[in-house]
């Protein structure tokens, strides 16, 4: 099912909150504790942007490219 153009920017604009709230949190974590990312935060931030890739460019619209 193909969403609508204002669906699609409400998803991207979502997902992409998420994600930077996320990064902020892993970015302060590096900088002032000095420790780095839980393995399982970086795989969840990893599986939100290809949920985020999804929603921008379908996976017929990637096979054509390859």
């Amino acid at each position: 099912m193909a969403l609508s153009k204002s669906e699609k920017k409400e998803q991207v604009t979502t997902h992409l909150k998420k994600l930077r709230k996320d990064l902020r949190v892993m970015h302060a974590g590096v900088t002032e504790e000095q420790t780095l990312p839980d393995p399982v935060e970086v795989r969840t931030v990893m599986t939100q942007m290809e949920a985020l890739l999804e929603i921008l460019e379908p996976k017929s619209a990637r096979k054509s490219k390859n």
